[in-house]
Formats: C-alpha cells, structure tokens, sequence
C-alpha cells in the first residue's frame, strides 16, 4: 500500500491508499476519485511532506509545524463553514428572531436563515421551543 497526499480544484488536501501508483492513475482515469469535502472530481496528487528527526531541535520545529498545519486548518474549516453558511441561509440582519418566528409559526416558508439576535432573543425563541445555533461570523467591511 501507498499513501498520497491529494488536493481537488478547490484546493481541499486530503489522502488517498492506494496498492500503487498505478492504482491510482486508474481510479482518476475512471472517475473514481472525489474529494471528500466538496465531491470534486478534479484530483491531483501533491507532494507528500515527511522528515527525518536528528535532535531536540528538529523535533521542536516537526511540533511547531504541526501545531501550524492545524491552525491553518481550523483556519481553513472556519472559512468554509462560513462559505457554506452565506451560500445556503438567507441573511436577515437584526430581524433574525422575528423571522425564526414566522417560520416556527407558519406565517413564512421554511428556509434556513442567519442573522443576530440579542440575550433576550435568544431567551425568548428558547422559550417558543425554536432551536437555533449561535456560531461566531467574521465582522464584515460596511456593516453595523
């Protein structure tokens, strides 16, 4: 067995095990290779980082690295999180649990909306029994 490292289009990294190079020439040849995050058929093999570990020195740095490389990927999750949040809910701004409301109600179509809300919002829609999730959103140039 093999392991590449691989990356879609949309730059998501992800591994693939595979019995040989080959192997793996043949399931992207075939159409068999998605990425697991977006279902890009677009994959490619990128070069696999390894290291040889000398001294308390280099293990230092190998941690540091890593520590980096999960950053960048909670950093990279964060953002695609927010894409996927912009992409499928409609933004309602402040008239968040007004409109949560009407759709709990059936005054409005379901639909999946975003937007803020205060304490006593979020107090009150607790009370009407209408599940929401707080998620932290990136503050955006021209808002208020």
């Amino acid at each position: 067995m093999i392991v590449f490292d691989l990356t879609c289009k949309n730059d998501h990294t992800f591994e693939g095990w595979f019995e040989d190079k080959q192997s793996f020439e043949l399931q992207k040849e075939r159409g068999f290779l998605n990425c697991p995050v977006c279902e890009c058929p677009e994959v490619y093999q990128t070069p696999t980082t390894f290291g040889i570990i000398k001294s308390q020195g280099s293990a230092l740095r190998k941690k540091k690295t890593e520590k980096n490389a999960e950053i960048l990927g909670l950093e990279t999750l964060k953002k695609e999180i927010h894409r996927l949040i912009e992409t499928n809910f409609d933004n309602v701004g402040s008239d968040f649990a007004k409109e949560a409301l009407k759709i709990h109600y059936g005054v409005k179509k379901p639909r999946n909306i975003r937007g803020s809300s205060t304490e006593e919002d979020d107090k009150m829609l607790k009370k009407e029994g209408i599940p929401f999730v707080k998620f932290p959103y990136p503050e955006q140039s021209g808002d208020s």
